[in-house]
């Protein structure tokens, strides 16, 4: 009961509602996070509707948004293929949200470092760790106010996937929340997340691109390396940091696909 009361104050209003392909793409507003008046998501559902199925959070790149191509196209191919419900809400400073003074900063620090020829690193880290501090919040908040939705329900398994930004807030957020049954990682630099790492013990995939000119290899081996999980897979390609191949999609959904359908299913 108090796991009730506790979630009841997280809500998501929907405000759009669009069909095509099989899937529902509902616009919503999550209310109820402390200090935020209100953080813009859309859900992605199966047209067919039917039993509950397992949920998908999702957290996009850095400089992108919640509708991003790349985020579409992973939750339709979540949604077709594995039957899943999968959602994405725009990190602070991103998308819909406006900027602070101290995202603007950022932002203009990190181009001043592009436009030098400097690392882009010490400043994405930096960053990403103080958009992690605001989004983690927001996140638990939206699993506790999507599990009230009768088509996804309490107790339910909980899948996590975000790559480079949508992994700087991810480690966090599934280091902190026991409600996430497995993640897909990737393409970040393990400075600001190796703590939150060892914390981590569900089945994980973790993406690296081994010519990736931001993140040297080592870093990335030594994040992976740093998750507390016994089952975990890496899937290394050749090519830099943006030439990730597109079928990492479709091994990221089976990987989701194998995990939290074997963990809904009923024991006999």
């Amino acid at each position: 009961m108090n796991h009730l009361t506790h979630h009841a104050t997280h809500t998501v209003q929907f405000t759009t509602r669009t069909t095509s392909d099989g899937v529902v793409e509902r616009d919503f507003t999550l209310g109820g996070v402390s200090g935020v008046s209100g953080v813009p998501g859309v859900l992605w559902s199966p047209a067919s509707g039917g039993d509950r199925a397992p949920l998908v959070l999702m957290a996009h790149g850095g400089g992108t948004h919640k509708k991003w191509p790349a985020m579409t196209g992973r939750a339709r191919l979540l949604v077709t293929r594995s039957g899943f419900h999968v959602a994405c809400v725009d990190a602070p400073g991103h998308g819909d949200r406006p900027r602070s003074e101290h995202d603007e900063r950022e932002i203009a620090e990190l181009f001043r470092a592009r436009e030098a020829g400097e690392p882009e690193g010490p400043v994405v880290v930096r960053y990403n760790a103080h958009l992690a501090e605001r989004a983690v919040p927001e996140y638990r908040a939206l699993l506790d106010a999507l599990q009230e939705l009768p088509e996804i329900g309490t107790g339910g398994p909980v899948g996590f996937f975000g790559l480079n930004m949508g992994t700087a807030i991810g480690v966090p957020f599934v280091a902190a929340e026991p409600r996430v049954t497995a993640a897909v990682f990737g393409l970040h630099w393990p400075d600001a997340l190796a703590e939150h790492a060892r914390r981590i013990t569900i089945p994980l995939a973790y993406m690296l691109q081994w010519d990736d000119e931001h993140i040297p290899r080592e870093s990335g081996l030594a994040l992976f390396d740093a998750f507390g999980s016994t089952e975990k897979t890496l899937h290394a390609n050749s090519g830099r940091h943006k030439e990730l191949p597109r079928f990492e999609s479709d091994n990221a959904a089976q990987f989701l696909a194998r995990h939290l359908v074997r963990a809904a299913a009923p024991v006999a």
